[in-house]
């Protein structure tokens, strides 16, 4: 499984390819459908880390509430 800095690295890698000129079409829908993939797994990950971090806050007594990140 990768990490989501091998996602945004492939990704990086990934749009290079497609600015390129020498790119053939089934090669840049292939690299497209790759980029597609990464971003979703990605954006799963970071959405999986942003509700645990929501969900658990630990207060300065060492109780653990539920609370929004957007709190004050």
């Amino acid at each position: 499984m990768s990490t989501i800095a091998d996602d945004l690295a492939r990704l990086e890698e990934i749009v290079r390819r497609l600015e390129a000129d020498d790119v053939e079409l089934d090669a840049a829908l292939a690299l497209f459908e790759e980029g597609v993939a990464r971003l979703r797994a990605a954006r799963e990950r970071l959405a999986a880390a942003d509700l645990k971090v929501q969900s658990v806050v630990e207060e300065a007594g060492g109780e653990l509430r539920i609370r929004d990140l957007k709190e004050p």
